[in-house]
């Protein structure tokens, strides 16, 4: 299946980057954050992801054109981020993840850091983390609860097990929602959390003053991807 998906990058400035992989998930989690950092760390396009199998849409940002999947850079603050505003189908969800790390292994990565929505029935909002082996997870679990049990799925889960298999550096940082309904308050403390981690000084109260207005912007994204996708049943959620 390695012709179904393709990682084209343009020009990658970062020598040793960190590498974050923002995809549709649980609570939109790794979308929101994504979306956060890249405009906080005002991030550029330098590639993007492609494949066959991915829904037949182009995205639209402020009358521009964009492909759903795209690679974000700072080549001054070493950061790039693997961004998604489409839901990936498990049928190619092992093949994207493994195409993401062979490009990953490229270009030298410092770390990489996955992003998840864990499901809960509580309103905690609370924030776990787990290791790609036991030297990833010492480095964060003292500013996070550690995620004991479980699983990880979708892209996430794929690119973590790609990268333990391949020596990368990695963690994924889960937040904890309430289900698939987009939840920027629990994306709120995950960037907290990451700012802690990592010393980034961002001030998470815009997001939060956003709340709703990112909650309709997602769910409308949603909609229209899944009108797109043209799945029989209306009640079809294509981020449960």
């Amino acid at each position: 299946m390695e012709d179904f998906v393709k990682v084209i990058v343009e020009k990658l400035d970062c020598k040793n980057p960190t590498i974050i992989c923002g995809f549709p998930g649980m609570g939109l989690i790794g979308n929101i954050v994504s979306q956060f950092l890249l405009d906080q760390f005002k991030m550029e396009v330098c590639g993007y992801v492609e494949s066959r199998l991915f829904p037949p849409v182009a995205i639209v940002y402020g009358g521009l054109v964009k492909s759903p999947v795209r690679i974000y850079q700072n080549a001054e603050k070493e950061i790039v981020i693997v961004f998604s505003d489409i839901p990936i189908d498990p049928i190619v969800s092992t093949e994207v993840g493994r195409s993401i790390v062979n490009w990953m292994q490229t270009v030298n990565p410092k770390e990489v850091i996955t992003i998840a929505g864990l499901a809960t029935t509580g309103e905690e909002h609370r924030i776990f983390v787990a290791g790609a082996t036991p030297e990833d997870l010492a480095r964060v679990k003292n500013n996070a609860e550690v995620f004991e049990v479980g699983t990880i799925s979708g892209v996430p889960g794929v690119i973590m097990n790609e990268c333990r298999n391949h020596d990368i550096p990695a963690i994924c940082i889960l937040g904890e929602t309430r289900g698939a309904n987009p939840d920027p308050r629990s994306s709120a403390e995950l960037v907290k959390a990451l700012s802690k981690i990592y010393g980034w000084d961002i001030n998470v109260e815009e997001l939060i003053k956003e709340a709703d207005q990112i909650e309709q912007v997602m769910h409308k994204l949603s909609e229209q991807v899944g009108e797109a996708e043209a799945k029989p049943s209306k009640d079809y959620n294509i981020y449960g």
